[in-house]
């Protein structure tokens, strides 16, 4: 399990030359016209990680495999989209079937690539699209409660779409959603409720300290997960092998790429952890939840060992690493045996013992 982050924005903010660069490809095509993409591309992107590679050599496996993201390059909305502008419902419908959004913004200048508001004004393209989601919401929420008129939805399902729509209707910051309101308003598919990350496409010269419009945007969402990226640079470097992308990011002064921070706060925003397998055969990272059992971890590698769960045998990544196997992990008493209530940790090594 990875997780699925659909790149929106206006039509030319750079979302096909970050799509492209993220994912090593030029499967995106990327002009200087609105709607460029059409119909929405999907790119799979392994997480690199280097606990994976020192387990997999301390293992001598035959295979290495990564957990992944996926990442949509969603084609532009403008406008008007809730009612059919520009590619409209289209947009939106894709947008639907991600598990969370990286909003797309213009931060920078330049005369070769034009601006579809003419203006550059992040934070009012940001305006723009919240403005169009919430309208396709409050649009689906109404059909949806047509429908609960006919009897097809029970009175609490009623309640909680009537409650959201008056919130979305006067712009209230929503309470917290019990259980039972996350899974009614996710299975209608409301984009308003997706986690988000906002990304600020700037040039190589603002990357590090930002620009006025950054700051803008930092102001006025100030409780919101803001990364700053330059998608040409992002897009020089997938196109370069290791040691040259060391040192070019040395050169300009670049910690981690563009990538890495999607990631790290793709995983933050979702609450998602990693855990490891790791034999002779095969070593191998998988995605879960925060705060997921040990049986349901198990199901992610295949649905029969979470009805057939009996244990699991725990080490952390750092004693697997520093003792060199699981064998000498048990021998100096850092392997564990862990039963059906034991939470899976960012980090763990696992073994899983189950019924046949």
């Amino acid at each position: 399990m990875g997780f699925k982050c659909g790149i929106v924005g206006l039509p030319n903010v750079g979302k096909s030359t970050l799509f492209n660069a993220l994912t090593a490809s030029k499967n995106a095509e990327a002009a200087n016209f609105p709607f460029c993409t059409i119909d929405p591309n999907i790119g799979v992107v392994d997480v690199m990680d280097e606990r994976l590679d020192q387990l997999s050599s301390l293992s001598k496996s035959k295979k290495k495999i990564y957990t992944n993201i996926t990442f949509v390059d969603i084609a532009g909305l403008v406008k008007g989209a809730s009612k059919g502008e520009g590619l409209g419902n289209k947009f939106l419908s894709h947008i639907r079937e991600v598990d969370a959004i990286i909003h797309l913004v213009r931060c920078f200048e330049s005369e070769k690539i034009t601006h579809v508001n003419t203006k550059i004004d992040p934070a009012n393209d940001l305006d723009i699209i919240k403005t169009e989601i919430v309208l396709s919401d409050l649009d689906l929420i109404q059909k949806k409660l047509e429908k609960g008129k006919k009897k097809l939805l029970g009175e609490n399902e009623i309640q909680i779409l009537e409650e959201k729509f008056k919130q979305l209707s006067n712009n209230i910051e929503s309470k917290t959603e019990s259980e039972d309101e996350k899974r009614l308003l996710s299975s209608i598919g409301l984009l308003s409720i997706k986690p988000r990350i906002i990304v600020c496409n700037v040039d190589e010269e603002n990357l590090s300290q930002g620009n006025y419009h950054t700051e803008n945007i930092k102001k006025k969402y100030p409780n919101e997960k803001i990364i700053l990226i330059c998608a040409d640079i992002e897009d020089q470097l997938s196109g370069l092998n290791k040691d040259e992308k060391a040192a070019f990011m040395q050169e300009i002064g670049l910690d981690k790429t563009g990538i890495n921070k999607l990631i790290k706060e793709g995983y933050d925003l979702l609450k998602l952890d990693t855990f490891f397998t790791s034999g002779p055969e095969e070593s191998r990272a998988w995605t879960v939840k925060k705060n997921t059992l040990a049986p349901k971890a198990a199901g992610v590698i295949h649905t029969d060992f979470e009805k057939n769960f009996i244990r699991a045998e725990a080490v952390t990544c750092e004693d697997f690493i520093k003792y060199g196997s699981a064998e000498k992990c048990k021998e100096q008493g850092k392997l564990r045996i862990e039963g059906k209530d034991y939470i899976v940790k960012d980090g763990d090594v696992l073994y899983f013992r189950v019924n046949p």
